[in-house]
C-alpha cells in the first residue's frame, strides 16, 4: 500500500551526475500527466488519406480511441467492433470481425480505399486466426486495401513498441511501383519537416520532389511513396518502417536522425550528399547561422531557467547539451528513459553539468507532488508540454517530436521560437489538453 499523505520527492529527482543510463528511474505504478498533445495510434493512422479505421476490442478498451476520433471530428473515418464475453466462450472471434466489417461497410455510401484493422491483446491471448480473417476480407472486398494494426498494451515494453509498429504499418499498404529517380520520401514523421531546413532546400535546388505522408492529399499521392528512389527517416521510431520498405520494395533507406550535435548534423548532410551525388553545402556557414541565433536567444532569455521533456524531441539530453554550451541555463530534463543515441550527451552532461536534474514523467508520485519548479528567479521556459505541466510555468515552447525543426536551420528556428515564447504567457491547461496537437488529418 502507498500512503498518499506521506509523499516525498524521493525517487523523482536525480542529478545527472548520479543517474544511471538509459533508465534513471525504476519502473512501477505509473501516472499519466494531462499533457495530451502527443499523437496516438488513431492520429497516426489517420495520416493515410481516404482510409478508414476499425478497432476491435472490449468496450472498456475502446473509450480512449473513441474519444480521440470524436475530438478529431473523424467519426466518418472510424468504427468499432465490441468484443463480448460470449465471443471468448463461443470461439467465434474470427466471424465477429468478418460480420462486423460487413455491417460497417454496408452502411457506407462509398467504400474506403484502405482499411486499418486494429486488433487488441485479447486476439493474441485467444489465438485468433487473423491470416484467415484478412484472406476472407481481401477476397470479398478486392477494391479495399487491408492492413493489420494493433492496440495492444502488452507490446509497450516489447522490442517493437506500439509507436514504432504503427509508423511501420503506415507504409504496409504501398504497392510496387516504377522508380522515380528524382523522388525522395521522408518516412514516419507526424509533422512535415520545415521547408527552411538545409536538407529540404538542397533537395529542391537539385530538382528532387520530397514526399511526406503528412502532406498527402489523396490515396494516389500516398501510394507514390512506393516509387521513391530513396527513403529517409529522421525519427528513430520510424526506422522499422524504412527498413521494412527496403526489404519489401527495395527502396534504399537512409537514417539521418534529428540531432543537436553540429558534427552529427554535418555528418547527416554529407551522408545524404554522398548517397545522391549532391554538392555539399557550406556547413561552416550554416553552423555560424545557428550559433548566432543561439547566442541572440541566450541573451534575450538572460538567465531564464529552461526545462526540457522527451515529448518535445527524441534527443532531450542532446538539446540540453547544445543549450548549455551556448549560454542557456538548463535546469531539468523530464524523461523516463533515453535512447542509445543519447549516451554521448549523457556523458558530457555528467562531466560539464553535474547539477542538471533529471525527473520522471510516469512515476506515480509525479501526480501528487507540487508543481513549483517555475518559481525560480527569472522564471522558467519549458520546452515540451510535459515540462510545462510539471514545472507549472506559463512560458513554454509547444514542441512535439522536434516540431519539424531539423538540421542547422532547425536549430536556428528553435532558438527563435524559444526567444518568442519566453516573452509570451500562455494558458497552458487549455493548450496541453488538446489531444494530438496539430493533427489535422
Amino acid at each position: 500500500m502507498i500512503d498518499l499523505h506521506e509523499i516525498t520527492r524521493e525517487g523523482t529527482v536525480v542529478p545527472v551526475s548520479e543517474a544511471s543510463f538509459p533508465a534513471p528511474f525504476p519502473s512501477g505504478l505509473e501516472y499519466a500527466a494531462p499533457a495530451r498533445g502527443s499523437w496516438n495510434i488513431v492520429h497516426v493512422g489517420m495520416l493515410i488519406p481516404e482510409s478508414h479505421q476499425i478497432f476491435v476490442c472490449a468496450e472498456g478498451c475502446l473509450r480512449g480511441v473513441v474519444l480521440t476520433a470524436a475530438e478529431m471530428g473523424a467519426f466518418d473515418r472510424f468504427s468499432t467492433i465490441a468484443v463480448q464475453e460470449n465471443n471468448l466462450l463461443d470461439g467465434d472471434m474470427e466471424q465477429l470481425i468478418l460480420d462486423g466489417v460487413d455491417e460497417i461497410f454496408s452502411g457506407m455510401e462509398k467504400l474506403p480505399r484502405a482499411l486499418l484493422l486494429y486488433t487488441s491483446c485479447i486476439h493474441h491471448f485467444t489465438g485468433c486466426d487473423m491470416d484467415y480473417v484478412f484472406k476472407k476480407l481481401r477476397e470479398k472486398y478486392p477494391a479495399v486495401d487491408f492492413t493489420d494494426c494493433y492496440m495492444n498494451p502488452i507490446m509497450r515494453k516489447s522490442k517493437l513498441p506500439p509507436d514504432a509498429t504503427m509508423r511501420r504499418q503506415l507504409y504496409s499498404l504501398l504497392k510496387p511501383a516504377p522508380r522515380e529517380e528524382k523522388l525522395v520520401a521522408i518516412l514516419g514523421n507526424n509533422e512535415r519537416l520545415s521547408p527552411e531546413g538545409e536538407m529540404m532546400k538542397l533537395l529542391r535546388a537539385e530538382g528532387y520532389e520530397v514526399l511526406e505522408i503528412a502532406g498527402c492529399k489523396n490515396y494516389e499521392e500516398y501510394q507514390r511513396h512506393a516509387a521513391a528512389a530513396l527513403s529517409i527517416t529522421t525519427n528513430p521510431a520510424a526506422v522499422p518502417g524504412g527498413e521494412a520498405l527496403e526489404k519489401r520494395l527495395s527502396i534504399p533507406h537512409l537514417h539521418l536522425p534529428l540531432s543537436y550535435d553540429f558534427e552529427e548534423i554535418e555528418g547527416n548532410l554529407r551522408a545524404l550528399c554522398r548517397r545522391l551525388s549532391l554538392p555539399m553545402p557550406d556547413a561552416a556557414a550554416l553552423r555560424k547561422e545557428a550559433e548566432k541565433a543561439l547566442a541572440h536567444a541566450a541573451r534575450e532569455l538572460d538567465g531564464m531557467a529552461v526545462s526540457i521533456d522527451y515529448t518535445a524531441t527524441s534527443r532531450p539530453l542532446g538539446l540540453a547539451k547544445l543549450l548549455l554550451e551556448h549560454g542557456f541555463r538548463v535546469v531539468s530534463v523530464y524523461a523516463d528513459s533515453f535512447s542509445a543515441a543519447e549516451k554521448p550527451a549523457f556523458g558530457w552532461l555528467r562531466e560539464h553539468a553535474p547539477e542538471l536534474i533529471l525527473r520522471p514523467t510516469v512515476q506515480m508520485k509525479m501526480g501528487l507532488l507540487p508543481r513549483d519548479e517555475a518559481a525560480q528567479a527569472g522564471g522558467l521556459l519549458a520546452i515540451g508540454q510535459k515540462a510545462a505541466f510539471f514545472t507549472g510555468t506559463e512560458y513554454f515552447v509547444n514542441l512535439l517530436e522536434g516540431g519539424g525543426f531539423y538540421g542547422f536551420m532547425g536549430i536556428k528556428q528553435l532558438a527563435g521560437q524559444m526567444e518568442a515564447d519566453a516573452k509570451t504567457r500562455k494558458d497552458v491547461p487549455s493548450i496541453i489538453q488538446v489531444k494530438g496537437w496539430g493533427c489535422s488529418c
